[in-house]
């Protein structure tokens, strides 16, 4: 059988979730499928995979309009597969199109959804409506649509009733223990401004409204004062979240000491040791399907402090690998809590109850290595999909 997987991200150009699903996912198919990749951006130098540039013809263009452009480059090869699997809405026309043209199925793995981010018309403009289109044509159209959770699966039926609940599948997001995993390098940290014998809160995320990172900056103002905040993030979405973010965090260095902003790309042994030594994660997302840097977290043996939200609290296990942190939201798409200054308030409380109690810390950072381990392999998420790639290819028979 043949697999084509259409995708934005593709190593090395990775910058969120969705690329790491992507190429993790590819390299445990590959054993027992054929997989063609095929990977917006620059050429790589990779067997069985293609990549696809923004048509000259579109350099001008809005930038949904060039994901458009570059989708279409796309249909035609992949003609010969048996099936299309796409990932997120900038590969989702590409796949949509080519089953069509092709008389093959269209799998969709959901890692967010447009109706759920209306934040993105801040980013997209009028692109945001041709986005959300797209995605609907898809998701409606699609063979089989995988969600990376229940909470997700919940999400995709909500924001697109017409769909068939039965074509709606959970698959989880896995994780790599062999390459996250816990790591000790002292002189990395010092040389990263990081005290690894002082408790410590970690942030790794995109500066974007759903990761929540203006909660937690006012969260931590509330922290004890020994209590160091690591802040690995950077490629806002606008302008004016950065802004905001930025005075966040001044104001923040004006009162306390030990905060660390690292606003460039990390490598992976940089955020190991990082997340190693932290007394714990923090993941205060307004909307996450799953959220793999849980994952990453604990896999490298890190406690988990994690919103209610989403796939979130599918993945940690309140008291046991972390905590979970209340949070009650506007039904409106944008995932907003109701009473900001309570979840900001609820958060600052259960950070300070974890890093307060280190002992306690590292019993949820071991259960979460435990269960990164156990639960979430890449392997048995490959096999899961590949026995949905047999079925939707049979019924197109």
């Amino acid at each position: 059988m043949r697999v084509d997987i259409v995708t934005k991200e593709y190593p090395p150009e990775i910058y969120g979730g969705a690329g790491v699903h992507a190429a993790e996912l590819v390299k445990a198919l590959r054993s027992t499928v054929d997989v063609r990749v095929r990977a917006f951006g620059a050429e790589r130098d990779e067997t069985g995979t293609t990549s696809y540039t923004v048509p000259s013809e579109l350099a001008a263009a809005n930038a949904a309009i060039q994901t458009l452009g570059t989708d279409l480059e796309i249909v035609t090869d992949v003609a010969g597969a048996d099936v299309v699997h796409s990932h997120t809405w900038y590969a989702n026309f590409a796949g949509h199109l080519a089953s069509l043209l092709h008389g093959i199925p269209h799998i969709v793995t959901a890692h967010s959804l447009e109706p759920l981010r209306p934040w993105k018309a801040e980013q997209l403009g009028g692109g945001y409506a041709v986005s959300s289109w797209i995605e609907r044509a898809a998701y409606e159209g699609a063979a089989a649509v995988v969600a990376v959770s229940e909470g997700m699966r919940a999400d995709i039926l909500r924001s697109y009733p017409a769909l068939d609940p039965e074509r709606v599948r959970v698959i989880y997001n896995g994780i790599d223990v062999s390459a996250w995993r816990p790591v000790e390098d002292p002189e990395l940290l010092a040389g990263l401004g990081i005290d690894p014998a002082k408790p410590s809160v970690v942030f790794v995320g995109r500066i974007t409204r759903q990761k929540g990172l203006p909660y937690f900056l006012r969260a931590a103002e509330l922290l004890p004062a020994d209590v160091q905040v690591i802040l690995c993030a950077g490629a806002p979405d606008t302008p004016q979240i950065m802004a905001e973010v930025e005075g966040l965090v001044r104001g923040l260095q004006e009162t306390r000491q030990g905060v660390v902003w690292l606003d460039r790309m990390l490598s992976r042994h940089e955020l190991c040791a990082i997340l190693s030594s932290a007394t714990t994660f923090v993941c205060p997302s307004v909307y996450e399907p799953l959220g793999i840097v849980n994952l990453e977290a604990m896999a490298c043996g890190a406690a988990v402090v994690g919103t209610a939200t989403g796939g979130i609290p599918e993945v940690v296990v309140d008291g046991v690998t972390g905590r979970i942190v209340p949070i009650e939201q506007l039904q409106d798409g944008t995932g907003t809590p109701t009473d900001p200054e309570k979840f900001v308030g609820d958060l600052a409380r259960i950070l300070t109850e974890v890093v307060n109690d280190p002992a306690r810390a590292r019993e949820y950072g071991a259960a979460g290595r435990e269960r990164a381990t156990n639960d979430f392999s890449w392997e048995s998420i490959a096999q899961q999909t590949a026995a949905l790639y047999a079925e939707v290819a049979a019924v197109g028979r």
